[in-house]
C-alpha cells in the first residue's frame, strides 16, 4: 500500500467544471499511478456510482486495481460480479490531473452530486471523495454526530482499531 491521503479542504470550481486537487492529493495520486513519471500527470478513476451516492469517490490507479482484481475474483455470472461491474467500470469515470494540478469534471459528474461553485474535497484513506459543500455538511456531519451519539461520552474511538469493545 503506497501513501494516504489525509485532510480536507475546499476549492472553487469554475464554470469548465475545473478544480484544483490539494497538493498533498496529488502526491498520492503520483505514488499510486504506476505509469506516472515525473512531470508527468497523474492518472486516477472516478467512480459516481447509483443513485443513492451523493459524492465522487477518487480512486488512484492501484486502488482502482485492487477493487477490480477483487471483483475479478467472484464468480463470473453472479449478480454480486454483475452489480459490482456495473457500480466499478460502467459509473467510473477515468480520468488524469492536469498540468496545472486541476480535475475537470464533465458536467455529468457535476450535476449527479449537485457541484456548482466550490467542491468540499476529504481523504478517506486509498482513496478521496468530491461533495458539494453543503450535501457534506448536512449528511456526512449528521451521519457522524449520530454515530458519536451513540458512544459514552468518555469513549475513545481508537478502541475500535482493536476490535469491536464490550457495549
Amino acid at each position: 500500500m503506497s501513501r494516504r491521503f489525509r485532510g480536507e479542504s475546499q476549492h472553487k470550481v469554475d464554470t469548465k467544471g475545473r478544480v484544483s486537487i490539494p497538493a498533498s492529493f496529488r502526491r498520492v495520486l503520483e505514488a499510486g499511478d504506476p505509469n506516472w513519471q515525473n512531470g508527468g500527470t497523474p492518472e486516477l478513476v472516478i467512480v459516481y456510482g447509483d443513485s443513492r451516492r451523493s459524492y465522487l469517490e477518487c480512486y488512484t490507479m492501484q486502488a482502482i486495481e485492487e477493487v477490480d482484481d477483487k471483483i475479478d475474483a467472484l464468480p463470473r455470472g453472479s449478480m454480486e460480479r454483475k452489480m459490482l461491474q456495473r457500480l466499478f467500470h460502467g459509473q467510473s469515470f477515468p480520468t488524469s490531473v492536469d498540468e496545472t494540478g486541476r480535475l475537470v469534471l464533465p458536467a455529468k459528474l457535476r450535476n449527479k452530486i449537485d457541484l456548482e461553485n466550490e467542491a468540499f474535497f476529504i481523504a478517506a484513506g486509498d482513496t478521496f471523495q468530491i461533495w458539494k459543500p453543503e450535501t457534506y455538511e448536512t449528511e456526512e456531519k449528521a451521519r457522524e454526530e449520530e454515530w458519536l451519539d451513540e458512544l459514552p461520552e468518555d469513549f475513545d474511538p481508537m478502541a475500535f482499531l482493536d476490535g469491536k469493545p464490550e457495549a
